[in-house]
């Protein structure tokens, strides 16, 4: 068998070096880099594989209706995130907001596909607190703590409001 360098397995994907098993390697930091994004049924296939459950109040996941939960254009770090969370915490974690419309704007917002809203519950409500450190009132008054990684979870009163700049150590 003849071993190759492994310089001659690096492929061109995107603008970006990937190495067959050894993911995406490129040359702007993880800020500047545009984000992979995922279809709904791609998001969907990932949650139920971690065991992940959304809902919505409308039953639907059309994107253009706030009454809907969609993950049409989710970043792929944010369905990577939750997983991480799901399995670092052991916590049941229930999706009931993504990029449908209805949200506030912004750069980082759910309908670019930074968000996700986390049904309220004590597991993941305490694993949150006691994990992550507090870092102040948002401007609209909800508490927020600061994950290791950067990633900033906003209790909103009635669910967390959750910002994924990365995968959190995916």
């Amino acid at each position: 068998m003849r071993v190759r360098p492994l310089f001659s397995v690096l492929v061109l994907v995107s603008g970006a070096l990937a190495a067959p098993g050894f993911g995406v390697l490129t040359s702007a930091t993880a800020a500047e880099a545009a984000p992979v994004k995922i279809s709904h049924a791609t998001a969907t296939s990932m949650f139920r594989q971690s065991g992940i459950t959304w809902s919505s109040s409308g039953n639907c996941s059309d994107r253009s209706n706030p009454t809907c939960t969609s993950f049409e254009q989710l970043n792929l770090a944010t369905a990577q995130a939750a997983q991480v969370l799901k399995g670092a915490s052991g916590c049941a974690l229930n999706i009931t907001g993504g990029t449908e419309t209805g949200h506030a704007s912004g750069t980082y917002s759910h309908w670019n596909g930074y968000k996700i809203d986390l049904t309220k519950g004590t597991c993941v409500g305490n694993y949150v607190k006691n994990t992550f450190t507090y870092i102040g009132l948002r401007g609209d008054g909800a508490p927020q703590w600061k994950s290791g990684s950067g990633n900033i979870y906003a209790d909103e009163g009635s669910h967390w409001d959750v910002l994924y700049y990365n995968c959190g150590g995916c």
